[in-house]
């Protein structure tokens, strides 16, 4: 049996076609039932008329909610319809009559919809969400592989820690051997870009934080770009690059999916024409203290501390487009980061900050390339330094500038659907209390 997808209808008007998919919604009006049917490229309503085909009209008003049904019929022009058409039925296959579907048009509690996340993604919003997210994910992948970077994916087991011990995921390896999940992929990135010039690693990293915030996930996704001969003004360059480039593919390829959030367009469309300030976390640091002063931020910061989620949404609300704050306190940085020469204090890492309140949606910047500098921070850090002898040697051999970032999808797409918590822009979000469905 041939089959159409609703997406396609349009180039069929008055023709008869067959639809294959699922029942989003019902309902009937004295002789008329109206069937909602949705298929994962849209919604179309499917009109089944009791005169025609009483047996036929019975059926339909027989269906539950998420029954999975085949139906045949005309498709039809109508203005008034969201897809510009809706089908008039002549024919009905029941796959699988579903009753006593869990999620109802009612309001339920998020604890009820995450522990039914397998049901709730075929929801109208989730599913604007999750085409969303394929959009970003695509956008990223187009636009380093049509910018010379080439993809080499980094290993999920690792011996040791990137980013600090405190969140790592132990798991037994093979002859009583422990390793861990991996936080970043960068150190392997730093190996591939002494190869290939520009690279970059994409998937998923694990953080074991214990943080409950809608910004934190315990299993996410991240891109990692890393450039051999590459300087910290490299990294934000690139940085404004990619997101100038997901927001304009977002805009172009998912109106439809941004209407159904009810996302306001215009906030997306106004960042497209301007260009990202870069401020030095000094006068980050000004800003929030003024705030504090103004009695606009609850609680004073202090230089050397890393900002907390106010301090990054009030940093945010003073520029209209993402803001890069750069040149961070050392102390609060990864072993990894180089120095500025002028104040040794000061690591050459930024992050970009967008707007929103959303936070921290890229952290990067320039790697330490001095071979005795780094067996030092290893040492300072309590880390094996047998385990990074491999990430030792790209200083012993042909060692250059280079750097590089991380951006996660998930903070990313929060952003672009303008939805609260990061949990609903992943498929099966792992957190801190939530390890199923």
């Amino acid at each position: 049996m041939n089959q159409t997808y609703i997406n396609e209808l349009k180039n069929h008007i008055g023709a008869e076609v067959t639809l294959k998919g699922w029942l989003y919604n019902s309902r009937s009006s004295g002789k008329l039932v109206f069937l909602q049917l949705r298929d994962g490229t849209g919604i179309v309503q499917c009109v089944v008329f009791k005169p025609a085909n009483e047996e036929l009209f019975e059926q339909a008003k027989s269906l539950g909610q998420e029954s999975s049904i085949i139906v045949t019929g005309k498709v039809k022009e109508d203005t008034r319809s969201s897809i510009g058409v809706e089908l008039d039925v002549t024919g009905l296959e029941i796959i699988q009559n579903a009753s006593e579907y869990p999620i109802t048009p009612k309001e339920h509690g998020t604890e009820f919809l995450m522990d039914n996340r397998h049901l709730w993604i075929r929801s109208k919003k989730q599913h604007a969400v999750l085409k969303i997210r394929h959009t970003v994910i695509k956008a990223t992948r187009d636009f380093f592989d049509e910018n010379g970077f080439i993809l080499a994916d980094t290993p999920i087991f690792t011996p040791a820690a990137c980013e600090g011990t405190t969140t790592l995921f132990e798991v037994d390896y093979f002859d009583d051997d422990k390793a861990y999940l991996t936080q970043s992929g960068q150190l392997y990135n730093e190996t591939t870009a002494a190869s290939l010039g520009r690279s970059y690693a994409f998937g998923p990293v694990f953080r074991a934080e214990k943080s409950k915030t809608r910004r934190h996930l315990t299993e996410f996704w991240m891109v990692e770009p890393e450039m051999a001969y590459a300087h910290l003004d490299d990294v934000m360059t690139l940085g404004e690059g990619l997101i100038k480039f997901i927001v304009e593919r977002v805009l172009a390829d998912r109106r439809e999916e941004l209407t159904v959030l009810e996302r306001d367009v215009t906030k997306l469309e106004a960042i497209l024409a301007q260009g990202f300030p870069r401020v030095h976390y000094d006068e980050a640091v000004k800003i929030l203290k003024e705030g504090f002063a103004k009695g606009e931020l609850e609680n004073d910061f202090e230089w050397g501390g890393d900002f907390g989620a106010p301090d990054e949404t009030y940093i945010s609300k003073q520029f209209d487009a993402p803001v890069f704050v750069h040149h961070f306190p050392a102390v609060i940085k990864a072993f990894y980061f180089e120095r500025d020469k002028e104040r040794p204090e000061l690591a050459l890492g930024a992050d970009l900050l967008a707007p929103e309140g959303y936070g921290e949606i890229i952290g990067g910047g320039e790697r330490a390339f001095d071979l005795e500098f780094l067996e030092k921070q290893i040492e300072a850090h309590n880390l094996p330094k047998e385990s990074f002898e491999w990430y030792l040697d790209l200083r012993r051999f042909g060692a250059v500038p280079h750097a590089g970032f991380g951006m996660g999808i998930e903070r990313c797409t929060a952003w672009m659907c303008g939805i609260e918590h990061v949990r609903e822009t992943i498929p099966f979000p792992r957190m801190l209390y939530r390890l199923k469905p």
